[in-house]
């Protein structure tokens, strides 16, 4: 049984899950907003927004962790920090909004499109 299982697996394994959660999460970064399918958008949600919430400390150690969280990729960690993190300084939470479009026409996939506020 899957009792407090709240992730979902994607038919993958884990370094696959991983992987796909850290391109969207780059594509997130660099664009400002992508469309995926519903179910990758709710679990992308809280993985960046954690990341935009250790971004806005800002000191060395954190910046450490999201660049290994990241790949080690240096604009996107560098617009995260610089851009994005300063823009929600006031803000506790809810970085990322989810807008749902409806079925993709070619396997009925629901669609959404995840956007930073």
């Amino acid at each position: 049984m899957r009792h407090h299982n709240t992730k979902r697996k994607f038919g993958r394994s884990k370094t696959q899950k991983r992987a796909l959660l850290n391109s969207l999460a780059l594509n997130l970064i660099v664009r400002g907003k992508i469309k995926t399918t519903e179910p990758k958008a709710k679990e992308l949600r809280p993985f960046i927004e954690k990341l935009v919430t250790q971004a806005k400390k800002g000191n060395l150690a954190t910046r450490k962790l999201v660049a290994a969280k990241l790949s080690n990729r240096g604009p996107e960690i560098k617009k995260l920090f610089e851009v994005l993190a300063p823009k929600y300084a006031d803000k506790k939470g809810g970085y990322t909004r989810i807008l749902k479009l409806g079925a993709r026409k070619s396997d009925s996939a629901s669609m959404a499109i995840i956007e930073f506020v």
